[in-house]
Order: C-alpha cells, then structure tokens, then sequence
C-alpha cells in the first residue's frame, strides 16, 4: 500500500496506540472522582496537560483538550463572538479556510455578526496590509489557518499576530491543524491568542485535539456541565485521548526538522515530475509547506483517477477530506483565480515523515499511466 492522504488523516503510531490502550485499562476512573483511583487519573491528565505545554513552549493553564480541529475551531470563533459581542460585532477570516472555520463564520452571520472574508493572490495567500485595512473599532476576532489543507500555501500569521498585538481588545485566532509537524509556529508572544491542533493529523487518534487560550483570553463555552477543563469544555475527560494526542506530539516533534527536510525532498520530485507531464498543472505554489501537492488533470474526473489509482493500492484524495463528497467545484482553487477546468479537476497528494522516494517514483508511474488510460478511453 502506497498512501498519500495524510492531509485527511494519518496512520497511528504503535506508541501512541500503546498510549491509549494502557491509559485506558490502568487509569479508567472518572478524574472528577474524589476516591483514590479518580485522584490518579485526575493526576495523569493534569501531567499530560503539563507535558502538553511543555512541548508548546506555553503554559499549562493555556492547554484544553478538544476532540479535534472541528470543535477546536468551533470553541475559538463562537467562544469569542459570543462572549465579546457586546464590544463589537465584526469579525474577519479568509476566502480560503477549512469548512469548521467557513462554516462556524457562517452561522454567526446568521446571528448577525458582520463577517469580513479576505481574498486571496494566485497562490492562495492573504495580504496582511489588505487585513490590517479591514480591522474596525468594532472589530473582536481575526480567524485564519496556517497552512491550507488543498494547497499547502502558508499564511502570514507570524505578521497578522504583529499586527493583532497592536489592537488589545482584538483576539487572533489561527488553525495550526495542516501546519503541527510541517511549518512550526512559536505561540509565545506571537500575537497569537487561540490556536488548534489535531491528533489525527500527527498519527494520533481521530477524536483528540487540543486548543490552546492564551492567558486572559476569555470564551463562551459550547458545552456547559460539570465545568472540567477550566469550565471552556464540560464533560468527562478523555483521558486516554489526552495522553495519547500527548504522545503524538511528542514524536513528531522529536521527528521534526529531519521529518521536514525528508518532505521537502519528495515535494521537489514530485512538482518536477509533474510538471513535466502532459496535461497536469500544478496548484501548489513554490514556497508551500512541505507535505502538500495539489495538482489538476483538466478534461480527467478526480474521482475517477482516484479509484483508478486505488485498485493498485494508491491513495490520494480530491480536496479536504470534510468536503470531498460533496460538489466536484474547489472553492479554494476558485478563490485563486482558477477556472472551472482546473477547480473541478483537483487531487492532493499529501506526504508523512515515513513516505519513501521509492513510493513517490510508484506513484509516478502509476499516475502517468492512468492519465494515459483515462484520456484513451475518452479519445
């Protein structure tokens, strides 16, 4: 099996397996329980919390362990609008972010917040000038990812949070989802005050994430209960999932700068070769982060490449893995400027740290053959 989708979701390491299997069997208490065996799960969560900060570099109050980007995402954008409508109603994002952030902008327009979206250049970047032009007196959340999960193009956040500082009572929330392990990001007095992560995109597991509140950073919660993580995400905690996203990010960060050069490598063979085959345009731009290339086959059905690839045990997907059942059409592509022959022709491939050259020169092959098939069948 050759798979390059690890922008949908990565394989689990054994580790992290491990993890979660033995957190889960010795540690199964509820932490809220006031006995002795609640008292050391309540001990093991709040080590994983501290282990969190630490391979962060921010500090253990800042951790809340999320299920994942979606809710992440969802805690930031409604958790600020809804507590900080009273000082402003406006709020901004791009043209070109993942459906949990599009989506959650959406329903607060419906609640009446005004929304701007930032455009974007051909390679799928904001101008941070065009953003600062938008920021209002009424102005209360910046929302942006760093790292697009089609393109790969990287967002100027280290320059949008220089400019978040100079306006106190704006919060600037970044979706670090594509970019923990590929494109590092310094959260420290970044200007950053909210920021996602999830498991599954570190070989974690589905259904772990965390979100890290800068210190004063104040939200409405989405879920109210028995007030655990700091009464931002009531429920009992997933403790196992905890120290398992704990143990996913440990390794990948221990993986990192090796992990990241390794990717670079690939990329570069992958952008040649595919730009020297016929009738492939490439999407990704030059100075994208390392594990995405997004590519259009005009005339062909992405789909139809897909399953033509997988029945030799290759996998690569269309766009985000959340919206790729849903309309052919890339709105990030779309957004770019492109036409419809290439937003609607789409595929990702997307790499991880333990891809081989081997596999890419597979895949290679594998796709110039089923281009060649495909446009044969169509002549």
């Amino acid at each position: 099996m050759i798979y390059l989708d690890n922008s949908a979701t990565t394989k689990p390491e054994p580790s992290v397996l491990q993890s979660f299997y033995q957190a889960s069997e010795r540690f199964f208490a509820n932490p809220s329980s006031i006995h002795q065996l609640g008292g050391e799960a309540e001990k093991l969560m709040a080590k994983a919390k501290e282990q969190a900060s630490e391979l962060l570099n921010v500090h253990r109050d800042e951790i809340v362990f999320t299920s994942g980007g979606t809710e992440g995402n969802n805690l930031a954008i409604k958790g600020i609008a809804l507590e900080h409508q009273g000082r402003g109603r406006h709020i901004i994002t791009t043209a070109v972010e993942h459906s949990s952030v599009d989506e959650a902008f959406k329903g607060l327009e419906q609640l009446g917040f005004d929304v701007t979206y930032i455009s974007v250049d051909e390679n799928g970047v904001i101008s941070a000038e065009e953003l600062n032009d938008a920021i209002r007196d009424d102005t209360i959340l910046i929302s942006m990812m760093h790292v697009n999960n089609e393109l790969g193009s990287i967002q100027p956040v280290e320059e949008v949070g220089q400019i978040a500082k100079q306006y106190p009572k704006l919060f600037f929330h970044v979706d670090h989802v594509q970019g923990v392990g590929k494109v590092p990001l310094e959260l420290t007095d970044s200007g950053i005050d909210l920021c996602t992560i999830s498991g599954h995109k570190i070989h974690g597991l589905k259904g772990t994430g965390l979100l890290y509140v800068k210190k004063g950073t104040v939200l409405y919660p989405l879920f109210h209960g028995g007030n655990q993580e700091q009464a931002l995400r009531s429920g009992t905690e997933n403790l196992a999932g905890s120290v398992s996203l704990v143990k996913a990010l440990r390794l990948i960060k221990e993986r990192e700068h090796a992990g990241i050069k390794h990717m670079y490598m690939l990329q570069r063979i992958l952008r040649k070769k595919l730009s020297e085959m016929d009738g492939v345009e490439v999407n990704t731009p030059e100075d994208a982060a390392p594990h995405i290339i997004n590519i259009s086959v005009p005339g062909l059905k992405p789909e139809v490449i897909i399953h033509t690839l997988g029945e030799r045990d290759i996998y690569i997907s269309t766009k985000s893995a959340c919206s790729s059942k849903q309309t052919d059409e890339s709105k990030i592509l779309t957004a770019c400027g492109h036409g419809t022959d290439r937003s609607t022709s789409a595929l990702r491939i997307s790499l991880a740290y333990d891809t081989t050259e081997e596999e890419i020169h597979i895949f290679l092959d594998a796709l110039a053959e089923a281009i060649d098939q495909l446009k044969a069948v169509l002549e």
